[in-house]
C-alpha cells in the first residue's frame, strides 16, 4: 500500500472516530490538531522561523 492508501485509511479512521466520541472530546481534539503545531513553530527562535518562511517560499516557487 503506498502513502495514497495511508492517507485515505488515516482519513477514514478519523471520520469514524469523529463521528463516535462526545462532543467535548471533538472539541479537544480539533484545539489539539491546531495547538500542537502552532506551539511548536513559537517555540523556535526567530532565525528559525526566518528559516522555516524560506524554505516555505522556496517549496511554492
Amino acid at each position: 500500500m503506498g502513502r495514497t492508501g495511508y492517507v485515505i485509511v488515516g482519513v477514514i479512521a478519523a471520520l469514524i472516530a469523529f463521528a463516535l466520541l462526545p462532543g467535548w472530546l471533538k472539541l479537544l481534539g480539533v484545539v489539539l490538531l491546531v495547538g500542537v503545531p502552532v506551539a511548536g513553530y513559537l517555540m523556535l527562535d526567530p532565525s528559525q522561523r526566518r528559516r522555516m518562511r524560506g524554505q516555505a517560499h522556496k517549496r511554492l516557487r
